[in-house]
């Protein structure tokens, strides 16, 4: 009996799973068992094929095919390979002695071919914590397998390859393989950055401009409400362009969750630019949150982790979508829970949400006339419920500027360059003033700690404190005030929130006009 190695997955997190197979004497047959689902129980077609049709002969007995754990649940098609190679081993057609350090994953073609798979980038990571020191892949994963320090990755394009490979002989001229594909979600799902998009094409909202910089040094939550045409999908568009490229630790994260659904690109396999998602709003409950039937993949909450979720007019998602948010907007992470598994991942994104101010859009804007009543537009504006409102902590109404107002404006615009620059320098005061601690934004850190540890100036104090006991604010609310206060302070280098940074963080979280030394950063010549 002989035993390979390979990996499964639950969530990010990885675990090593013994393949051994056993030939003995019986009636010619091929038994998996060890909690597999339908996926790998149909390997035994797949890796029977793979095997005659690389040139070496399937045994005519009874085999046995055990993947241990046997209470751990197992799906995927990526122990094809590890189930080849202990049936070559087992036959003695290649050498055992090393398996003990190896790894193996990939799906077989019936030619013996080896296609790409899903999560290699997890499972090098899991293996590497495991001890293991070398990991076989098909060739179109090799480079997100080498990402992972201290493991020697082996990129491989078939079965015959392979056992050349462990034999030591010259390997085959077999042709490559082409890479996974999911058009249907790719488009969305594998956006980043877009550099050619600048703020100064926003025109006339020169305070929505500011919030989309202070939501962007930040990492804070913004919703914008206006008529269409107005700027809100602009803003929400150039906001990636303000947020610095990830680090190291970060990109390996965001890539680890792309390539677990998938949409990791071949030939950019480490993500540097935030994710930027933003699904239609007839999206799934599934396909935001993540699920399936057969394995659990991430959802666009998860694609969006370190980076900026977009929900173009959310009114219109369906409400179990919307609800769906409550928890990962306050944890940061997601839990997919089924019968048969559950899996976690991390879901710390920036939400952007748009909204029209009633079912015609028209509401409150200079040209056109609204249709609807009070009653229509109440029930609209409450499709998105007050407890995710007042998880979002820039809250916006944009209104059509007038025509001298266009022109003043003219004067007043940020460019994403400027922008962007004041951003970096922001999160980089974060950084140092969070460094030992496990936050890296002020929207991160909790409230208890700014008001015990990082608190406001005394008359910033006094000033929250009367707004909840008059009632405008709630605790949370007042958290949120706080934190953003401490990006203005940030972004106007200020050693401690004045009272102007709390003022203009409660006309952010209110949507008042501001009025503060915030507004010096529009003040760029055209």
């Amino acid at each position: 009996m002989v035993a390979t190695h390979s990996v499964t997955l639950d969530g990010l997190s990885g675990r090593a799973i013994e393949i051994e197979v056993d030939i003995a004497n019986g009636l010619p047959t091929t038994i998996i068992v060890g909690l597999a689902d339908t996926t790998i129980n149909e390997a035994r077609n797949r890796v029977r094929s793979a095997v005659v049709n690389s040139g070496m002969n399937w045994p005519d007995q009874r085999v046995t095919i055990n993947l241990a754990p046997s209470t751990l649940p197992k799906s995927g098609s990526h122990y094809d390979l590890a189930i080849a190679v202990a049936m070559m081993a087992s036959k003695g057609k290649v050498p055992s002695a090393d398996f003990g350090r190896m790894i193996f994953l990939g799906e077989l073609a019936l030619d013996g071919r080896l296609r790409a798979v899903r999560g290699v980038l997890p499972a090098t990571l899991a293996a590497v914590e495991a001890g293991y020191d070398t990991i076989f892949v098909p060739e179109i994963n090799a480079a997100e397998a080498q990402i992972v320090n201290g493991v020697d990755v082996i990129g491989v394009r078939s079965l015959r390859h392979v056992i050349a490979y462990l034999r030591g002989d010259e390997p085959p001229e077999d042709p490559p393989v082409a890479p996974l594909t999911h058009a249907a979600i790719d488009d969305w799902a594998s956006s980043g950055r877009v550099d050619h998009l600048d703020l100064a094409d926003v025109s006339g909202q020169t305070d929505a401009v500011l919030a989309t910089v202070v939501a962007a040094a930040g990492g804070h939550h913004m919703m914008m409400v206006g008529p269409p045409g107005i700027g809100k999908t602009m803003l929400a568009q150039r906001l990636p362009g303000l947020i610095p490229d990830l680090d190291m630790d970060a990109s390996i994260e965001a890539s680890a969750i792309h390539s677990v659904a998938g949409v990791l690109p071949a030939d950019a396999p480490l993500r540097t630019p935030p994710p930027f998602l933003d699904p239609h709003h007839s999206a799934s409950a599934v396909s935001i949150v993540g699920g399936g039937t057969r394995s659990i993949r991430p959802g666009a909450l998860a694609l969006a982790h370190h980076g900026v979720l977009f929900l173009d007019e959310a009114p219109e998602f369906a409400s179990n979508v919307l609800e769906a948010l409550r928890q990962p907007l306050e944890s940061g992470r997601v839990l997919i829970s089924r019968a048969s598994a559950s899996a976690s991942f991390p879901a710390r994104f920036q939400l952007v949400l748009a909204a029209n101010p009633c079912p015609c859009g028209h509401g409150g804007s200079r040209g056109s006339l609204c249709e609807c009543t009070p009653l229509m537009s109440r029930r609209y504006a409450d499709r998105i419920s007050g407890p995710i409102r007042d998880r979002i902590d820039i809250q916006r109404t944009l209104v059509a500027p007038s025509r001298p107002g266009l022109e003043s404006s003219a004067f007043e615009r940020v460019t994403t360059v400027d922008a962007r620059a004041r951003v970096v320098a922001a999160r980089e005061r974060q950084r140092h003033r969070w460094a030992q601690t496990p936050w890296a934004l002020n929207a991160e850190v909790p409230g208890a700690v700014l008001r015990k540890e990082w608190p406001a100036a005394i008359e910033g104090r006094r000033l929250v404190d009367r707004q909840m006991v008059s009632g405008a604010l709630s605790p949370r609310s007042a958290d949120r005030v706080l934190r953003l206060a401490w990006t203005l302070a940030d972004l106007c280098e200020h050693d401690q929130p004045t009272e102007g940074d709390v003022v203009d963080a409660l006309s952010l979280r209110r949507g008042s006009a501001l009025a503060g030394e915030i507004r010096n950063l529009s003040r760029v010549a055209a």
